[in-house]
């Protein structure tokens, strides 16, 4: 069904913002169509991910489990990958209530058997991998003079080496099959420093390079990369550092929305970026920060 909205581009941008803010992705969304002369035609859609399997790592909790379920919403089957396997299983077991396929393994990203294997045996059981989320993240807050070479290492492996191996591992896959969606979490701190975060910086801004060389590199097999760049979100991840009411204060008063972000807000934007309304989108590095950076 189509449907002529407007005769100007300005009120079709204000509709593609629109399905950008809404908060569930499963219902019925309009999607930006085709502008023929003055007149912009639009169809109904849904953002459907049936018969596609998702990988997410760090799905046990947090950001990662909200991107796993969202995606199941919206009819993927999925693959739970977290450093804990009972918050995996967990994960598991909420995504089958909903109706869909879940597997859950444990598997430190940071060690390349781990990872190699854990691929082999998703494809084994589920067929195919067709979307890869690298959410698994750690951070060190420490003065860089007061670092340890293990401090440092430890958030590289995990943050940015631990993507590099999904992206190889699961890139294999998706350039035989000629299609894929990765989608890495970099950070707001990918762009713009706030110590004494060191380590976390270098490895967000690492993931947000690797992202764009990787869009660059495998287009040619249908393949898109683009990395979501979460502002301050509410987390177990960001818990304690919340907890002081000065830090609340100090970022409260930057955010032009005037709230903290929720797992929810990633999630919606992610299973959004992996559908096939954005199917032109790539090497892209996306804010979804309640306008942090533009302070």
């Amino acid at each position: 069904m189509f449907v002529v909205l407007a005769h100007t581009f300005s009120l079709t941008l204000n509709l593609a913002f629109d399905v950008l803010r809404h908060r569930e992705l499963t219902t019925t969304l309009i999607s930006v169509g085709q502008l023929v002369g003055s007149v912009v035609f639009l169809s109904t859609v849904t953002i459907d991910h049936s018969k596609r399997v998702a990988l997410v790592t760090g799905s046990g909790r947090g950001i990662g489990k909200a991107i796993a379920l969202v995606f199941a919403r919206a009819g993927a089957d999925i693959v739970v990958v977290d450093i804990d396997l009972p918050s995996a299983e967990k994960t598991a077991k909420e995504i089958s209530a909903i109706g869909r396929k879940a597997v859950a393994f444990r598997v430190d990203v940071s060690r390349k058997e781990e990872v190699e294997e854990v691929v082999k045996r998703a494809i084994a059981e589920l067929g195919h991998i067709d979307i890869l989320v690298n959410n698994a993240g750690t951070i060190v807050r420490k003065p860089m003079l007061e670092f340890t070479d293990d401090d440092w290492n430890k958030v590289l492996a995990v943050n940015l080496t631990g993507t590099y191996y999904f992206c190889r591992a699961v890139g294999k896959h998706m350039v035989a099959q000629k299609f894929g969606r990765i989608i890495n979490i970099g950070s707001i701190m990918g762009e713009f420093a706030l110590p004494p975060r060191a380590s976390y910086c270098a490895s967000k801004g690492g993931i947000i390079m690797l992202t764009k060389e990787l869009a660059t590199e495998w287009a040619e097999h249908g393949i898109t990369a683009n990395a979501v760049s979460p502002g301050w979100i509410e987390t177990e991840l960001t818990e304690k550092f919340f907890a002081v009411a000065e830090n609340r204060k100090f970022l409260f008063e930057r955010i032009p929305l005037k709230r903290f972000g929720q797992p929810s807000d990633i999630a919606n934007f992610v299973v959004f970026i992996a559908s096939d309304l954005a199917q032109y989108v790539t090497g892209q590095s996306f804010f979804v920060d309640g306008g942090w950076i533009t302070q």
